[in-house]
């Protein structure tokens, strides 16, 4: 069943990999790729670049702007890239503000928008690799998610199942996490580009079992 998915990501960061004949490559050409992808599934793309400064804007005009964009939609892309981050505060970017929206049950005229599953697609870096982010351990056939390096409402919305701790196995000094622990799935690009619809059914698949999760809403 086609899915309308709405892309967080951010718009200027040129710490990824360049693509084919595309100079200076940012984060906002991989979406132009995600785009094609999800239309050759059916799938209706609602992109947006963050090119607006929040700081112009109020409360409750960031919160119509974000309600109109994704309230429809029932999966939030978000695109974990190395530069995503800026040195300022969190409220001020609008990554944080895409994902908070994506998880909060909207009430407006005409219907309501529940809980959207959120799939985190890793980009790799300038020199095409992902440990900034997705750390191997071969030893364990494991992958450490460096979460630290996330936004907090992303990292408190990974390893955030109630009962995670039930299906769990230790290797060489590392506790590996069975299954499904995060609300928020992480895929390498190469995988996801390779097989879109399972991915995106990994999402809604977790997405079915929400109240299992414990979900981070706000930005703080």
């Amino acid at each position: 069943m086609a899915k309308k998915i709405f892309v967080s990501y951010k718009y200027a960061d040129s710490r990824v990999l360049s693509l084919p004949d595309i100079e200076e490559t940012t984060a906002r050409h991989y979406v132009d790729e995600i785009a094609s992808l999800l239309e050759e599934e059916d799938h209706i793309f609602k992109g947006e670049d963050d090119g607006e400064d929040m700081g112009t804007l109020a409360d409750s005009t960031i919160a119509s702007k974000l309600g109109d964009k994704i309230f429809d939609s029932s999966l939030t892309i978000v695109l974990i890239s190395k530069g995503m981050k800026e040195n300022i505060p969190e409220t001020d970017q609008w990554i944080p503000w895409e994902i908070s929206y994506s998880l909060k049950e909207q009430s407006r005229e005409g219907g309501n928008s529940k809980t959207n599953a959120v799939l985190a697609i890793v980009l790799p870096d300038e020199n095409d690799s992902y440990e900034y982010f997705l750390k191997v351990n071969p030893l364990c056939n494991s992958v450490t998610h460096r979460t630290d390096t996330l936004f907090k409402i992303l990292k408190e919305n990974m390893f955030n199942h109630k009962q995670k701790e039930s299906n769990i196995r230790e290797c060489n000094g590392i506790t590996i996490f069975e299954g499904y622990p995060s609300y928020i799935y992480s895929v390498k690009w190469y995988n996801f580009k390779a097989d879109v619809g399972s991915y995106i059914e990994i999402a809604n698949t977790i997405r079915q079992s929400i109240d299992k999760y414990k979900l981070t809403k706000n930005v703080n």
